[in-house]
């Protein structure tokens, strides 16, 4: 939970809060640049980096993957220039992934999309042929119900010029949840584009002694419809009743998860919202030990200023 000195901070101007900070994904137990991928999204606030497996060892890497391997886990990351073809660059990076991936399962993915909202070829938003290409890849790899096999996952803007894929998967077979408040996004009519976004809204993996859930990017959606349009408040009132809603279903409670170790990640459209979004955060939702990372990127809809996931670790059996 943020104190009231670093809620105060964040009234400072996010410019000179974020300078040229940025998010890493950091693997393994090197705490220097070899054991961490740094993302193009701005930090406003909150903690810079995100475990995602920190016992791992380094892994020769192939077809452009760096590859991190601890026991029966593995993670990763890739990235291209997808010029304009983002549709095929993504189809792509997804397939080097899969083969990379053996017999294990995914758990969790992020992906960071090229002026996300901006037109494409032929007129296609680039999140939409990101869509296309993924959910391509998908049906390539797994079959026509490839629907069964999607994770956790978090699809979010960003202003420099490669696409980037990070995931991690494992043997251990995960559960995949849905939010009975929303339309499970592969089902979306095709209003939102030739191919449905391909994920599930949370995915639950049970090990020895604790439970992990990853809770993928959510905001303000209901059934498959936006609700209050740029209007950060109201979305963000709504957000948090989807993260209550999609946790209960996955069995993390009101909380969510708050006997495990939590990580927040909130992405802002605006840095300018930064300190209402972070107040109403530590007010209803955080707890003592939390960790929040703010980040400025642009969201997959071009209308919804806010998204939230939420990484729990070590939580109890569910």
């Amino acid at each position: 939970m943020l104190s009231k000195l670093e809620i105060a901070a964040l009234l400072i101007p996010a410019k000179t809060m974020s300078g040229l900070l940025t998010l890493s994904f950091a693997f393994g137990k090197s705490a220097d640049s070899r054991g961490a991928v740094a993302m193009a999204v701005p930090l406003l606030a909150g903690d810079p980096r995100e475990p995602i497996l920190p016992s791992a060892e380094r892994e020769r890497s192939a077809g452009g993957l760096s590859l991190w391997r601890s026991g029966e886990e593995i993670a990763g990351s890739i990235r291209t220039a997808p010029g304009s073809d983002i549709e095929g660059a993504t189809a792509d990076l997804y397939s080097r992934v899969f083969g990379a991936l053996g017999s294990r399962r995914l758990y969790r993915m992020w992906n960071l999309v090229p002026r996300i909202n901006a037109g494409g070829p032929g007129g296609l938003e680039n999140y939409r042929s990101f869509c296309r290409g993924r959910s391509l890849a998908f049906e390539a790899a797994y079959g026509a119900g490839f629907a069964r096999s999607l994770p956790a996952s978090t699809a979010v803007g960003t202003a420099a010029d490669q696409l980037a894929v990070v995931f991690l998967a494992g043997a251990r077979p995960p559960r995949h949840y849905e939010n009975p408040a929303q339309i499970p996004a592969y089902e979306y009519p095709p209003e939102h584009g030739p191919r449905p976004p391909s994920f599930a809204r949370a995915t639950v993996v049970e090990r020895p002694g604790r439970t992990d859930a990853f809770i993928s990017g959510t905001s303000a959606v209901v059934g498959h419809a936006t609700v209050a349009p740029n209007d950060t408040a109201a979305q963000l009132d709504c957000t948090i009743e989807n993260l209550r809603g999609i946790s209960r279903a996955c069995g993390l409670g009101e909380g969510p998860g708050a006997a495990g170790k939590r990580h927040f990640k909130v992405y802002l459209r605006k840095a300018s919202d930064l300190p209402g979004v972070a107040r109403e955060l530590e007010r209803r939702m955080l707890a003592e030990g939390d960790r929040v990372s703010y980040l400025e990127a642009d969201i997959c809809r071009a209308e919804l200023n806010v998204e939230i996931e939420l990484a729990v670790r070590g939580a109890e059996s569910i």
